[in-house]
């Protein structure tokens, strides 16, 4: 494991270095390999770029995001106004659900809601929403319906991880959970390759709901 002032540095300077950030107060915390990162950015769209930075960063076995979203007076936009370019985006880019998608926008803190067939109209919706001014935060309350068996959701996932190079599949174990859950347990060498294995398991159809329980022990 790496020493955590070792992680913090390079934190550290790839938050300095990425110029999606721009001007903030981010407080980077390292404790057995877990990061905690405070402070306060202008736009979700950095909280988010933040968080994606640390998690390249080789020892990183754990994240914890509390930075604070603080809008500029000139960002700000009434909920009513955030709400209809979301749901018209929405509308655009997935017409087969578009109308099984609500969307709630409150002091700028957008929630997502409805039912949808696969967990890509899930993540689509919520990308979608990312690119919306003026947010501070997304919840994302969509839920995908079960309608492929467990076994076959299993199989195509074990398959998948099978295909991907960069993944070591012997690693990772797949197990199955009532209504289209799905279980990933086992050691992994670095937080990017367990963010892999639960996107590549999300994207099998039929899966409502992934918990990760992959360790990094780089």
């Amino acid at each position: 494991m790496r020493p955590d002032n070792e992680i913090r540095q390079e934190v550290q300077e790839g938050l300095d270095w990425d110029a999606k950030i721009g001007a903030r107060d981010i407080a980077i915390a390292v404790r057995n390999g877990v990061v905690t990162l405070a402070g306060y950015v202008r736009s979700y769209g950095e909280r988010m770029q933040a968080e994606a930075d640390v998690k390249r960063v080789a020892g990183v076995v754990g994240l914890a995001n509390d930075i604070e979203v603080r809008l500029p007076l000139l960002g700000r936009r009434p909920d009513p106004e955030i709400a209809r370019e979301v749901a018209a985006d929405i509308q655009t880019e997935i017409p087969t659900v578009g109308e099984q998608i609500r969307v709630r926008v409150a002091d700028g803190r957008v929630t997502l809601e409805g039912e949808v067939d696969w967990h890509y109209q899930r993540a689509r919706a919520e990308e979608l929403a990312r690119q919306a001014r003026g947010i501070r935060t997304i919840s994302n309350d969509i839920v995908v319906k079960p309608q492929t068996a467990s076994m076959e959701i299993k199989r195509k996932i074990e398959a998948a991880f099978r295909r991907r190079a960069e993944l070591d599949a012997e690693a990772i174990m797949v197990e199955t959970a009532a209504g289209g859950a799905i279980i990933l347990t086992g050691a992994v060498r670095s937080w990017a390759e367990r963010d892999e294995a639960e996107r590549m398991a999300w994207s099998a159809p039929g899966v409502t709901n992934v918990e990760n329980r992959i360790e990094v022990v780089g």
